[in-house]
């Protein structure tokens, strides 16, 4: 389900590529290695794709915000922030209060905040994997929703391999399995999942009982497993060329969702 008012061009991508992977004298070799085959991962399309419905002056709130709303890119949560006139974080982790960004916040989740404040955009970075309760969560999203405003998903596809693993893989063994594909990440940053709300349908029906209407939908190929290992990753982004070349996609996804007020 594509929507031309969130469809992003080549140089909403390039245009947030160069600042991001540039920060260092040189270019990394995964940078690179990506912008050669004409691939932008799943966190450029969100971080983009953020960026073009954030307007000047908007009140943002960050679902799961954590201590940072872009943990690969600070200077872009700055630089965004810097734009709206009051940032709002939710987030049940203790990191919340290490969040520089946010003008307030509340520990806690989402369905339970009591914040009075409606928004602009709201944002769900790697969070509805975890959400137990979607129609509390949605509902509560809806409530917090201006009239004209726009909540962002991003997720993992429930039917990707790296989703079906986790899936039936014991939560204590979840990030030994993380620290194998990407090196450093803290046990920390690894919550259960629950992969309610990570499909069209799922997403579309959730959305409906909660009073909101999904306006965009697209999945997104997924080459970062192999991102820490050049030779593999190389392998895995001609893989993904090579299936797209006769139409098939990509087994590792993310999915992306605009929702917004159901119109009658």
């Amino acid at each position: 389900m594509k929507e031309p008012a969130f469809e992003l061009t080549n140089d909403d991508l390039t245009g947030l590529f160069g600042p991001k992977y540039s920060r260092t004298p040189t270019l990394g070799w995964g940078p690179r290695q990506r912008l050669a085959a004409g691939y932008f991962s799943p966190d450029d399309h969100y971080e983009a794709l953020v960026g073009k419905l954030l307007a000047p002056g908007a009140k943002w709130c960050d679902v799961g915000c954590g201590r940072n709303m872009f943990p690969d890119y600070p200077e872009l949560a700055q630089q965004y922030a810097a734009r709206c006139k009051f940032v709002f974080g939710i987030d049940p982790d203790d990191n919340v209060r290490e969040n520089a960004f946010v003008h307030e916040y509340f520990q806690g989740l989402v369905e339970d905040c009591p914040t009075e404040h409606t928004f602009d955009l709201i944002t769900m970075r790697m969070v509805a994997e975890h959400i137990a309760e979607p129609k509390r969560a949605l509902t509560a999203v809806a409530r917090m929703l201006k009239p004209t405003g726009r909540a962002i998903i991003y997720t993992p596809h429930k039917w990707a391999p790296m989703s079906m693993i986790a899936n039936v893989t014991p939560f204590a063994l979840h990030n030994p399995l993380k620290q194998l594909l990407w090196p450093g990440i803290e046990s920390r940053d690894t919550f259960p999942t629950q992969y309610k709300l990570n499909t069209y349908q799922d997403l579309r029906r959730h959305a409906s009982s909660a009073g909101l209407s999904l306006a965009y939908y697209v999945r997104l190929d997924d080459c970062r497993i192999t991102a820490a290992y050049r030779t593999l990753n190389r392998l895995e982004l001609g893989l993904r060329k090579s299936l797209r070349a006769i139409r098939l996609p990509h087994p590792e996804a993310c999915i992306i969702a605009v929702l917004d007020h159901a119109t009658t």
